[in-house]
């Protein structure tokens, strides 16, 4: 008998959820305690959006958040690269135009308007192609990661001068890379509110001791705590993910000073902690909204590994997206799906 296709919203505790994972390329944002915590951040409720078919699966992590004052919904991806993965291959494009296709009708039936994904560079999606019949692809600009499989030395050549510099004047002054003591984390946490506060960063970024603690809980020795010690004194410190041989960087920060090269000494240190337990790639992320900025030229000085990053906007509930857009929104573009959205929010 040949199973039924189907496309559901699942919560974080369904076996279907466990399940798909278990069969498919993923990353630490696609695990289940990873969405629940991230939705509590902003209020939202998680859940995967899923496909089956036969003995195959699809999944996207989604945040499903309420549309103030029309009782309506959308979704959009936890903070990091979750994307949409599965278990049938890339290029098999008739599983992932019947997948596309019964999750856009579901988020429709399940009063979702809008969803607003965040691909992964990294781990395999469906085609680009058949993700832009069901929405709308953005290229955002390019991440940057370190091949770990080559040797110390190679990952050195590879590095910037500057940032070779940097790194060798921060080892003679005694700065010190301290892994996984997570009684520093209160410590790097002041560290970094310090710095969301400098560079004026929005709200959801502040992210707290316990959120940082409870995500360590939750995942266990999957996530990393790296400080950076002058003397006792933490000044630097980063958060980052281990899962399948990809590590991640999750949130960083340094103290500021003059002749203080905390940052790029982490960078260093991590790579060659994460080389040495078989890790293959250390993901650094790109600039700020996928932009070629200040900070993706400091990540691509240690590496000249780069991937495209794109974001899928979707618009599964047409005529509700055109009201609220003209309700919320009366100065925007509807048709214009490439900058902010969805764009009455």
């Amino acid at each position: 008998m040949t199973a039924i296709a189907r496309a559901a919203l699942l919560e974080p505790g369904a076996r279907e959820w466990k399940e798909a994972l278990q069969r498919t390329s993923h990353d630490i944002y696609h695990l289940p305690d990873y969405v629940s915590l991230d939705a509590a951040l902003c209020g939202g409720r998680p859940v995967a959006l899923w496909y089956s078919d036969a003995d195959r699966h699809a999944l996207l992590p989604l945040i499903v958040r309420e549309i103030p004052g029309c009782g309506l919904r959308d979704a959009m991806s936890p903070y990091g690269y979750p994307g949409l993965v599965g278990s049938a291959m890339p290029g098999d494009r008739a599983f992932w135009e019947r997948a596309c296709a019964a999750m856009v009708a579901e988020l429709r039936s399940a009063g979702l308007v809008t969803a607003f994904v965040r691909m992964h560079p990294l781990v395999p999606s469906p085609p680009l192609a058949v993700l832009a019949l069901f929405g709308t692809l953005v290229r955002h600009g390019e991440t940057v990661s370190m091949d770990l499989t080559i040797s110390v030395e190679d990952m050195w050549r590879q590095t910037r001068a500057d940032h070779r510099n940097h790194i060798n004047r921060a080892r003679r002054a005694g700065t010190r890379v301290v892994f996984d003591d997570w009684d520093r984390l209160a410590e790097w946490v002041t560290v970094y509110h310090d710095n969301m506060r400098r560079v004026g960063a929005q709200p959801y970024y502040f992210f707290t001791y316990e959120h940082l603690a409870a995500l360590h809980d939750a995942i266990g020795d999957r996530m990393h705590l790296a400080v950076a010690l002058e003397g006792d004194e933490v000044v630097g410190g980063n958060t980052f993910f281990e899962y399948d041989g990809i590590a991640t960087g999750y949130v960083s920060s340094t103290r500021r000073a003059k002749h203080r090269y905390a940052d790029e000494l982490l960078y260093d240190e991590v790579r060659r902690w994460c080389k040495q337990r078989g890790d293959t790639a250390f993901h650094l992320g790109g600039g700020r909204g996928g932009r070629s900025d200040s900070l993706f030229s400091y990540k691509a000085g240690f590496s000249p590994r780069r991937h495209p990053f794109h974001t899928w906007r979707v618009i599964a509930d047409t005529q509700a997206y055109l009201d609220l857009v003209h309700d919320l929104k009366p100065e925007a573009d509807p048709a214009d799906v490439s900058g902010t959205f969805p764009p009455y929010r």
